[in-house]
């Protein structure tokens, strides 16, 4: 087995296939170091990603596996509905709690390569939506890591490499068939294997805890109750010391503010629809018992119940207008607004 010199930490989403298959064609046959991948896909299935990259580059790509020794030249795929991290020199697999509605999720691969990794760590942020990976790329570069980026020119979806130089500006942007060769350079300045010691920050050491399904919860790491509600589990959620704009509920699922948005607003969207179906399933009813009441011969009867009807439709005409300005409103967002 040959020792990495360093560890490579990658994260991408939608457009995230093709950009790995550049990434790992661009990788050089000799690569001093181990790559470890996280590309959300669903919870439940399979997936051909090991296969699909096996073929793209030089390098075998595995599904990685809980315990594994990290070996140099390997490419390591987190498999569906795990989160993959790095400890103590090994790679873990956990069903720790979900990070921005993603298992697996790129922040936790990237900080516990940042906390066991040190200035070892390389991350590198492809195509995708929303902002995974731009928190755990900012926490390697605080622990003297480097940072590259797919261009957001080149990158079919580029929230993600664009949220990710925002909050590391020093990182590189280049082509993704380009990064390897960078990759390469770097790892070659490093002087040797890393030691595996791991970065003494209480904040990185909690939430890789969390990651990895310890027993530890977010308020009992110095987080401040933030005023809302958590997306996943409806619990309270808290703000994170040392990272503004990131928020965890008490047992750990992860947002950044971005994120949360996102998230909060396709719950409003999903309770307009539900109020349109109640208000449609009034009218509906209403009409029917207008319609028996005339056949009875009560009137006031009919007239009561036509009432109901129409106030029900127009208040559902109402709901729609708020559905479809909702969508307007999200459709406005400039592609490169970053939070």
């Amino acid at each position: 087995m040959t020792e990495p010199r360093g560890i490579v930490v990658v994260g991408a989403s939608a457009g995230g296939v093709e950009a790995l298959r550049a990434f790992t064609a661009g990788l050089p046959p000799n690569l001093p170091g181990a790559v470890c991948v996280v590309l959300h896909v669903p919870r439940t299935g399979t997936t051909a990603l090991p296969q699909i990259l096996s073929r793209s580059g030089p390098l075998p790509a595995v599904h990685a596996t809980d315990g594994a020794a990290i070996e140099a030249g390997y490419v390591y795929i987190a498999p569906p509905n795990h989160h993959l991290l790095i400890r103590d020199g090994r790679l873990r697999l956990s069903h720790g709690p979900m990070e921005n509605g993603h298992r697996p999720a790129a922040d936790p691969l990237f900080r516990s390569a940042a906390r066991w990794w040190g200035a070892a760590a390389l991350g590198v942020v492809l195509s995708g939506n929303r902002d995974d990976g731009a928190y755990g790329l900012a926490e390697i570069a605080r622990q003297g890591g480097s940072g590259i980026i797919q261009d957001p020119q080149e990158a079919l979806y580029p929230s993600m490499p664009r949220h990710a130089a925002a909050q590391v500006p020093t990182a590189r942007s280049l082509p993704a068939g380009m990064i390897g060769a960078a990759l390469a350079e770097l790892l070659g300045g490093l002087p040797g294997p890393a030691p595996r010691e791991s970065v003494e920050r209480a904040e990185l050491d909690a939430e890789d805890a969390m990651a990895a399904l310890e027993d530890i919860t977010a308020d009992r790491i110095g987080a401040m109750p933030a005023g809302f509600g958590c997306p996943s589990c409806h619990g309270a959620l808290f703000e994170m010391p040392g990272t503004p704009g990131r928020f965890r509920c008490r047992v750990g699922h992860a947002w950044s503010a971005a994120g949360l948005l996102d998230e909060l607003g396709g719950s409003l969207e999903g309770a307009l629809w539900m109020a349109l179906r109640s208000l449609e399933e009034k009218a509906a009813l209403s009409r029917r018992l207008a319609a028996s009441a005339t056949v009875r011969g009560s009137g006031s009867m009919a007239r009561h119940y036509a009432e109901t009807a129409g106030e029900a439709e127009t208040a559902g005409k109402t709901i729609r207008q708020l559905i479809e300005r909702l969508g307007a409103l999200e459709n406005d967002v400039p592609e490169d607004a970053v939070p």
